[in-house]
């Protein structure tokens, strides 16, 4: 693993909604990713498990969750090891927001932002998504978004206000 001396604070969000094998469904592949990501650092909070209409194609419920977590990964690096935890847990990339096994995204990082070619954050479209923004709250309500200054608990707010139409 490659260790800087800074340390890092990643909020993550983490979604399935195809089993792996019948004992592994996608509320125990989160798990099971939860338990991989603490080996890249310390798990500072996990947010319930919530379960979620599909965005997209798929037809399956997801099973969605936020953890917050430590390390002294930068952020490129943190994003392999993330995809390295989904690999090993079933991920295949077929079809865009398709059925999958495990999805882990970078949602915020305690660096506020990150551009690169492979990696974007914040993550460009977490701010219309509830089910991103949900389990972040539980983790992370005053989590400050570093483009719009609004925490998760007022992003959050804003966007089930917009839905409801109020």
């Amino acid at each position: 693993m490659v260790k800087t001396s800074t340390r890092h604070v990643y909020a993550l969000a983490l979604g399935s909604n195809r089993p792996l094998s019948a004992r592994l469904t996608p509320e125990r592949l989160l798990k099971e990713a939860i338990g991989r990501i603490a080996e890249l650092g310390t798990v500072l909070a996990v947010a319930p498990i919530m379960k979620t209409p599909p965005l997209g194609p798929s037809r399956r419920i997801f099973a969605n969750g936020a953890v917050l977590v430590e390390t002294g990964l930068p952020p490129e690096a943190m994003l392999l090891h993330l995809q390295a935890v989904e690999r090993g847990l079933g991920r295949q990339r077929f079809i865009r927001w398709g059925a999958r096994r495990l999805d882990i995204d970078i949602i915020l990082w305690s660096g506020g932002r990150w551009d690169s070619r492979s990696l974007h954050i914040p993550h460009p479209t977490f701010r219309d998504r509830d089910f991103v923004l949900t389990p972040l709250c539980a983790v992370a309500p005053e989590w400050r978004d570093p483009v719009s200054g609004l925490s998760m608990r007022h992003l959050r707010f804003r966007l089930r206000k917009a839905i409801s139409g109020g």
